[in-house]
């Protein structure tokens, strides 16, 4: 692909990101290596932004990477908080993956291998988080893995919730997740959590070491997400939900739809 073309597939692909109904398959522009998927990932954030971090897990068996930018401007931290919902049947409903955020207390410097040492020194703190999920291809297309590695593998936006321990996070590898409407005696949600990649904290090793032989610089404040201890979750739109891990935290949330 030439820099035209991936200029204009990443213009393409941001612009889904902000409609009710997007479709992010653009067959004029086939990404077709991870190469060209992540320089259109880094066209997206020079085009309309800064980066409020990232989320990733550990190299698939496959040879697959996942690894996304989270725009700053998809962040939220109040109870209140705006997704672009999945619609079916005429139903919203607001998709979202119990995670932990990991929070850069300072700058990562590219072209430099960091130890895991280094890399724990660097983390300031960790949060119970959700990331915000938006399917963004049509349902009657199948898209390639660099297809939807390009558009930003489903990533809507991130919400930051209560710190938690980081010596807790660190020893996270089973979490049971309660997710509950109302006054937890509406629908309820339970889910014995397993993190995809044993702990929370092996795909930022990997991240921050892969990002600085790209040249990319991490900044202080950024959160790095690692993946979901229950796959997605579907929850009710403008309706308190309550998101527990038992033993270490909870938190409420209401979702709003952006586009309304």
């Amino acid at each position: 692909m030439t820099d035209k073309a991936l200029n204009k597939l990443a213009k393409h692909l941001y612009a889904q990101r902000a409609i009710p109904h997007p479709n992010s398959n653009y067959l004029a522009f086939v990404p077709q290596s991870i190469e060209q998927a992540i320089a259109v990932q880094q066209l997206m954030i020079t085009q309309h932004g800064t980066i409020a971090g990232w989320k990733c897990l550990v190299p698939q068996a496959n040879g697959q990477l996942i690894v996304a930018p989270i725009l700053s401007t998809a962040v939220s931290q109040t109870i209140d908080c705006g997704i672009i919902p999945s619609i079916k049947d005429g139903q919203p409903t607001a998709l979202i993956e119990p995670e932990i955020a990991f929070i850069l207390g300072q700058d990562i410097e590219p072209y430099r291998h960091y130890s895991s040492d280094d890399i724990d020194q660097a983390i300031s703190a960790t949060h119970m988080a959700l990331e915000l999920i938006q399917n963004r291809f049509s349902r009657e297309i199948q898209p390639s893995f660099y297809q939807k590695l390009a558009d930003g593998l489903s990533n809507q936006g991130l919400y930051i919730g209560p710190k938690i321990d980081t010596s807790i996070a660190y020893q996270a590898s089973h979490i049971e997740v309660v997710v509950s409407d109302g006054e937890r005696t509406a629908r309820l949600q339970q889910f014995s959590g397993v993190h995809p990649c044993e702990l929370p904290q092996n795909p930022v090793y990997w991240l921050i070491n892969y990002l600085a032989k790209l040249g990319i610089k991490l900044i202080a404040g950024q959160a790095i997400i690692t993946g979901s201890y229950c796959g997605v979750v579907k929850v009710p739109m403008a309706t308190e939900v309550n998101i527990e891990y038992t033993g270490i935290g909870q938190f409420n949330i209401k979702f709003y739809d952006l586009l309304a």
